[in-house]
């Protein structure tokens, strides 16, 4: 892990870095107090207070002092920020991730990355730019209030997510799923909750030499009437291109051959019965006893949207501009996915703590956020030999914190009247 860490403040602090994602040639020139690089975990170290109790205890674990004065004042971190791109964010995961699976072992099923793909809504500051940009949420009861859809494509087994964005609402799930195909490849199986059916972005996956797992409408598609009606548990079937997928295959450059698919029939235990569709065509090798689990395994990306908006708080945003939006969503994520792969660099100890007893364990991800929380600023300056030591600590405190892992666990879903949080620009929390 340590490797990783270093790796990654390689990059941050390299030149050819900062040159790509500043906004101008003359940004970050100067010998300022609010340079390039600590600009850049100042972002990812979770800010949710004020400004000036952010910068304060970034100087603090900088210098590694009891007590120091804020690094520079808030005006000075505001005009820092407006030259730094957004885009910094997701080149570093981009890179992290790749580290991840290059210096781990990734679990995986059946030889697959298992990628869930979901969307929700996120709550935005009430601003004019903001507004304009991103569009807004007319309930039925209430003022009109700022939303941005977030997506992302999750690795459900390892609890990364490879790729996320956040767009205005008036984009839709599928076409912000089409954009995260330009992250799969042949070893990559693609979950995709009801909504998401469609021919053209089946298409688009294939086309990207991944496979995919859906779940679909039992009353929409003919060929899926048709299939509930045989009461076969399984069918291989043409799927063809609609009207409406017509237009959408011209637009990625996509032929309008029709597909061979495989339809599943699911019996849920509560007398529901779940249709699913396929690119695993092949029986012998992939049986329909084995496609339940499967398409269950895609829960943790709901899961994953309870820890963006609880825990890491993605809707509590630093600034009432669509730069400072873009800028948090971004190092949030990429903040979070440190977490993931630093839980995973202790995998191999807790198997070995925990083995004999009743059930498996796994860390818990809301005590390593914790724990990285201004301690990512000293893990990213310090010296090799302190630095080795710092990741060995939070480790042996990661595995002191755990939570079982009991198969076969569900509750029923309440649906409850929702409360409409904010978190306001105005009052931040003391740290």
């Amino acid at each position: 892990m340590p490797d990783i860490v270093q790796s990654l403040k390689n990059l941050i602090e390299s030149e050819a870095f900062c040159n790509r994602f500043k906004k101008r040639p003359e940004d970050f020139t100067r010998n300022r107090a609010l340079p390039f690089k600590n600009l850049i975990y100042y972002m990812i170290n979770l800010p949710a207070a004020a400004y000036e109790t952010e910068l304060y205890y970034l100087n603090k674990n900088l210098k590694g002092a009891d007590i120091a004065e804020p690094l520079a004042s808030k005006s000075a971190l505001t005009k820092a920020r407006e030259k730094l791109s957004h885009m910094a964010f997701i080149e570093l995961n981009d890179y992290l991730v790749n580290l991840g699976q290059m210096r781990f072992a990734p679990n995986r099923w059946n030889g697959f990355f298992l990628l869930a793909t979901d969307g929700t809504l996120c709550t935005l500051p009430t601003a004019k730019p903001v507004v304009e940009h991103f569009g807004q949420w007319h309930g039925r009861q209430g003022d009109p209030c700022p939303k941005a859809r977030v997506s992302q494509l999750y690795d459900v087994l390892n609890n990364i997510s490879v790729a996320a964005s956040i767009t205005s609402k008036c984009i839709g799930e599928r076409e912000l799923a089409a954009a995260h195909c330009a992250h799969l490849g042949p070893e990559d199986l693609m979950l995709l909750d009801r909504g998401y059916e469609s021919f053209w972005l089946f298409k688009l996956i294939m086309a990207s030499n991944a496979n995919f797992c859906a779940r679909v409408s039992c009353n929409k598609l003919k060929v899926v009437k048709a299939f509930l009606q045989s009461g076969e548990p399984d069918r291989i079937v043409k799927l063809s291109c609609t009207p409406n997928s017509a237009r959408k295959c011209a637009e990625f450059e996509l032929d309008k051959i029709p597909l061979k698919l495989r339809l599943i029939r699911v019996d849920l235990p509560t007398g529901e019965t779940e249709v699913l569709i396929t690119s695993l065509t092949d029986r012998g090798k992939y049986p329909v006893e084995i496609f339940g689990d499967l398409y269950h395994r895609r829960w943790p990306v709901e899961e994953d949207y309870k820890v963006m908006k609880s825990r890491i708080q993605i809707e509590n945003f630093s600034g009432k501009t669509v730069h400072s939006v873009y800028q948090d969503f971004y190092a949030k994520v990429f903040t979070k996915n440190l977490a993931a792969i630093l839980t995973q660099s202790v995998n191999d100890r807790i198997k070995t703590i925990t083995s004999g007893r009743l059930y498996s364990y796994k860390a818990n991800l809301t005590n390593v956020l914790a724990m990285l929380r201004h301690h990512i600023v000293v893990l990213f300056n310090r010296m090799q030999d302190l630095l080795c030591d710092n990741v060995s600590k939070i480790q042996d405190l990661i595995v002191r914190v755990l939570n079982e892992i009991r198969p076969g666990r569900s509750e029923p879903r309440a649906f409850k009247k929702k409360s409409r949080r904010k978190f306001s620009t105005a009052y931040k929390p003391i740290s």
